[in-house]
């Protein structure tokens, strides 16, 4: 019964020494990785490492819930699947999550968070959305990589060529002049 502990930052020029003091002091940790890497790749290397190596009985202990999750929902995800292997979560910041009605309830408020945590960042969304769209030159989604022009040549090209050499001509892909070709024929019809 081992209590790991992880410090995390997410720049290079930021200090990982506030975090493994706090986690010494008041997280009893007698082992500690830590790293300098941002949160949101999932490609840490030390945090995998330590993952990897905590067994039934062991402590993660993190200061705060963003050092080990990019998200609150990513949190929950790690901590559930770190429950059923045994292992207890120790956030400083907000307490001990583990298997009992206590860890449980826990758990709870923060799917909670992590739910409102979500809403307000499709609410910003929309937002954005609605200011955007005062905007007279405002388009719906993705901007075309091709212009009117240029697909009206490859249409063109198309009477005489195959798709493979229309692709390497005007470099637009087969499943874009596809689509082009379905949307003439259905302006044709009309």
């Amino acid at each position: 019964m081992t209590i790991y502990g992880y410090a995390r930052v997410s720049g290079t020029s930021q200090d990982l020494e506030g975090q493994i003091e706090e986690l010494k002091e008041k997280g009893h940790c007698t082992t500690i990785y830590s790293e300098k890497f941002t949160g949101t790749s999932k490609d840490r290397k030390e945090f995998q490492r330590l993952i990897g190596k905590l067994e039934a009985g062991d402590t993660l202990t993190v200061t705060k819930l963003d050092r080990f999750a990019r998200t609150a929902e990513d949190g929950i995800s790690l901590i559930k699947e770190l429950m059923r292997k045994g292992v207890r979560v120790h956030i400083i910041n907000m307490g001990i999550v583990e298997d009992t009605k206590y860890g449980r309830l826990m758990l709870t408020i923060l799917s909670g968070f992590a739910e409102f945590e979500r809403d307000m960042i499709v609410e910003r969304l929309a937002e954005g959305k609605a200011v955007a769209k005062l905007n007279p030159n405002f388009k719906e989604g993705r901007p075309k990589k091709f212009t009117k022009k240029q697909i009206d040549h490859a249409m063109k090209l198309l009477e005489t060529e195959s798709f493979t050499e229309v692709e390497k001509i005007t470099g637009i892909s087969r499943s874009t002049l596809t689509r082009a070709k379905r949307s003439l024929k259905r302006a044709e019809i009309i």
